[in-house]
Order: structure tokens, then sequence, then C-alpha cells
């Protein structure tokens, strides 16, 4: 095939499914898109099966051919596997780039690869672009949520590209606009996208969004489970309260596919709901446990997001947990009152529970920023949330208005709306979390984030006794309610005629 020379307006590198939809999402809103993919076969394959996009593709067999291709200054999306393979592909792309050529990581690495990568590659004048690409395989298609890192004048560049590929929510009432078809793509509305922040800013976001979904899709596992376990309620009833819910304070991407679910019979045994027939072992892929770690590692109490991480962790268990289910016994089923009060209680903790999960999110991001001398636009954020990304949710616009009003809210939980919604529904969420421990029902995210809120309410916690205990063993020192922050003490324990010494 003939390759143009200096015609396409962007290339990308990687044809596996992502990479194909996000070419096709390009060239459908009039992009010329370069293409090349280690196997060869495979390009060929793609830019004979879509003559007639609109952009038009390039197809190229080696990346000097797609560097070639491509105007300056040049664009080039990789989406390969995070890690030793962007490297590896950098290394070989530079020495054919010119100054301010632009490389963009689209897979989910790590936000500190992406700050190595941006400042090396800032170092030979390449421009390198952190960006964050949420809603999978459909969201790349027709629009997904994409959150691009790097400098200013990098995302300048790639702005055009990125607001005509993003999804789109309707202006007044911050609702996904849907209905793009290929070839034509939504017309109006606002992108999913902005400039997040410098250099591994919008890979680390990408990492929280993964994060928060981690809770989000735990927490209605555990919902499922409760109506499921106290109600016995069949998988078809469970689809329509979920349904439900979608048509309120809920209403979400996760729900309405969690319905979706619930609703699909096994095609091998169609009086079986599949839901019934899939094992209950769930996989994970990484970045909600580099979520977790980095809470571990900031000091941020993430708890729910962390017990949504253990639980896929004790899931994959799951010969032990069927021999264990043989020797452990748990309790009888407690009096659980009436089914539809039940149902609006299970209701109210799941979304007090998913307000706790997302200010842990905000909370680390809150705390990154401050590390790494971010200025993160939470509203913003919240707002590119609204529509492409798995987490997409009604809830999110009250997120963005909860940073309207207040830019430097340290917690949403202090957002006046936010405090008001668990205030009325926190009776119900208590009482689920208290029926689930009754009844012997895991639901680890429920209660760690019920658990976040009390400790987070609380003046006083237990903590003064650990620090005693650590001046104890450890000579390790405390302050005093009676001082000033920041003036320790120590005591030669454990004679308590011992004077106290200021350290």
């Amino acid at each position: 095939m003939a390759e143009s020379v200096g015609t396409a307006d962007v290339g990308l590198i990687g044809l596996a499914v992502m990479g194909q939809n996000l070419v096709l999402n390009m060239a459908d809103h009039g992009f010329r898109v370069a293409v090349f993919n280690r196997t060869v076969e495979t390009m060929h394959r793609f830019v004979n099966e879509h003559p007639d996009t609109p952009g038009g593709l390039v197809g190229c067999e080696t990346p000097e051919s797609l560097v070639a291709a491509l105007r300056r200054p040049r664009k080039i999306v990789l989406l390969v596997k995070a890690g030793s393979a962007v490297d590896a592909l950098a290394a070989q792309l530079v020495p054919m780039l010119e100054r301010d050529d632009i490389l963009i990581d689209g897979g989910n690495s790590l936000w500190t690869d992406t700050i190595r990568r941006e400042k090396e590659l800032a170092g030979k004048g390449i421009r390198f672009v952190g960006s964050g690409v949420s809603g999978g395989e459909e969201g790349a298609r027709f629009g997904p949520s994409l959150m691009p890192g790097g400098t200013v004048e990098a995302w300048r560049e790639i702005e055009p590209i990125w607001k005509a590929i993003a999804a789109k929510v309707d202006e007044k009432t911050g609702k996904p606009i849907e209905g793009a078809l290929p070839g034509k793509p939504v017309v109006g509305g606002v992108p999913c996208t902005t400039h997040i922040g410098p250099d591994g800013a919008g890979h680390y976001v990408k990492m929280v969004h993964n994060g928060i979904e981690y809770g989000d899709m735990q927490l209605i596992a555990e919902a499922y489970a409760l109506l499921r376990g106290l109600l016995g309620l069949p998988p078809d009833e469970l689809a329509d309260v979920f349904a439900g819910w979608n048509e309120g304070d809920l209403d979400s991407f996760l729900i309405q596919v969690t319905a979706e679910v619930l609703r699909q019979r096994d095609p091998a045994r169609p009086k079986r709901f599949l839901v019934d027939a899939i094992l209950d072992s769930a996989g994970q892929k990484g970045t909600g446990r580099w979520t977790a770690e980095n809470a571990l590692e900031s000091g941020v109490p993430a708890t729910t997001i962390t017990e949504a991480v253990f639980a896929r962790s004790l899931s994959a268990l799951k010969d032990e947990r069927v021999a264990a289910s043989k020797k452990l016994r748990g309790p009888a089923l407690p009096s659980r009152g009436g089914k539809k009060a039940l149902i609006e209680a299970v209701r109210d903790a799941l979304y007090c529970s998913k307000v706790c999960s997302y200010a842990q999110g905000f909370a680390l991001m809150t705390a990154a920023q401050r590390e790494y001398g971010w200025k993160l636009q939470f509203g913003e954020i919240a707002k590119i949330w609204r529509g492409g990304c798995i987490i997409r949710a009604r809830f999110l616009q009250k997120i963005t208005d909860a940073y309207e009003r207040d830019a430097n809210l340290p917690n949403l939980l202090l957002d006046p709306y936010f405090k008001k919604k668990i205030q009325t529904a926190q009776a119900s969420w208590r009482k689920v979390v208290a029926l689930a421990a009754q009844a012997g029902i895991a639901a680890p995210a429920f209660m760690s984030a019920l658990s976040y809120y009390d400790g987070y309410r609380s003046a006083v916690l237990p903590a003064n006794l650990i620090q005693a205990q650590r001046d104890y063993f450890g000579a390790h020192t405390y302050e005093r309610v009676d001082g000033p922050r920041g003036k320790h003490f120590h005591v030669d324990w454990p004679d308590p005629k011992r004077p106290q010494v200021e350290v």
C-alpha cells in the first residue's frame, strides 16, 4: 500500500482492540491517522477493513514510516503494555523525532514512571504526555474520558483531537450524550477531558479513578450479596431493584450494568441466570493495588478502596474458602424486617458508602498535589468523569457542585449537600452494617466506609493509647492535649514516679 508522507494528523502504535477503537474514533472526527503494529498483518487487516473512514487511515509497516507520515509537530499515541514496553518504544522512536514532537502514553502507566519519562524526554526536546483513558473498548470507540498530563503547551497541541474524541455531556444536566455510531459521532455537548496537570498528574488521576472504580464495584457486589442473602431474591428480581435505583441518586453506568448482568441467562443452560454460573473469584490488573499502596505510602486513609482490593484477593482464595466453609460456622440469619424497608436501607447504605469512597479518592489527590506541586482542579476532574468513564454517574455532578462551592474543600463529607444526605441516611446505613455482621455476610467495603465516617467525625480517637504504648516500648514520644502541636514528650516507663521529659 502507498504510504502518505507528512499528511497524517496523529499516529498510533498498538492495534489491540483499544488501539483500533481509538483510531476509528479519531478518524470518525475527521483526523487522518497513521497506524503501526508490531504484527504488520494486524495493521494491514485493520486498514483494509476500514477503507472509508471520514479522516482516513495511513497504514505504516515500520515506525520510521509512521514518523514520516505525520505532520509536524508529530503526535504519536502509544497504546502498549505499561512498563518496559513503553520505555523500549520511546527509546526506539526518539532518534527519529524532532524537537517539540509529542509522545502520548495512553496506557495505564504508573504515574511515577510518567514523571521520569517526561523529565528524561524533555531533556531531549521531546514532549511527553501521560494520558489516562477510561471507558473500556466502547468508550475508546465512541467517547472516553481523557485525563492528559504534561505541559500546557503539549496540551494545546493535542487539545483539538482530545476534545473531539472525548465523551460529551449535556451542558445543562451534566448527563452523558449517547447515540454515537460508526462514522456519526456525537455533535455538541461538553467534552469529558481537560488538562489535569504537569508530568504524571494525568496518570495519577486515572489511577485514583480506577481505585474508586474498585470501591464502587465492591460496594455494589455487597449490596447484591446482602439483598440475596437476607431476602433470597433471585437475580431477575435483583435486576429490577438495581434498575429502580438507576432512576434516582444512584444513577450510574455501573448500576445500569449490574441490572443488565443480573438479567442475563446462561447461554449454556438458559433456565439458569449467568451470574450463578460465574465463579466467584475476581481478577485485577494492578491499578487498584497501586491506589491502595499509594494510600499507605502517603498516609491517606483510603480504607474503602483498600478493602475493595483486599476483597478481590480474598475472592481469589476459592479453594481455601470452600474448605473453610465446611469447618467454620457462622450465625443464623437475624430478623431483618420488611422487604421494601430493607431494600431502601441497602440503597441508603450504598449511597453513603459511595460518598466515603469518593471522599477518600479526592483526599488522595489532595495529598498528591502537595507532594508533587500540582494544582489539580477537583471540580473539573469530577466534570470529566461524568461521561465516558466507567464510574460515570449522576452523583459526579454533585461533586462538581461541591468543589464549585469551595475549591479548597478539605473532604467531601464536609460539603453541605453530602453532609445532609448522610445525616438523613445514616440510620439505614448503620442498620445494614449491623445486619451484615449479625448474618455473617461479608461486607468489608460497607463496614470500612462506616468506620471511616465515624473516625473522621470523631474529635477524639484511641490513638492516645497507641502513642503511650509506642513511647513505652520504643521511646517514640508523644504530644500532649494541653500543649502546642509539634512539642514532644517522653516518660521513662514503667515507673510512674519518673518525671516527664520534653524531647
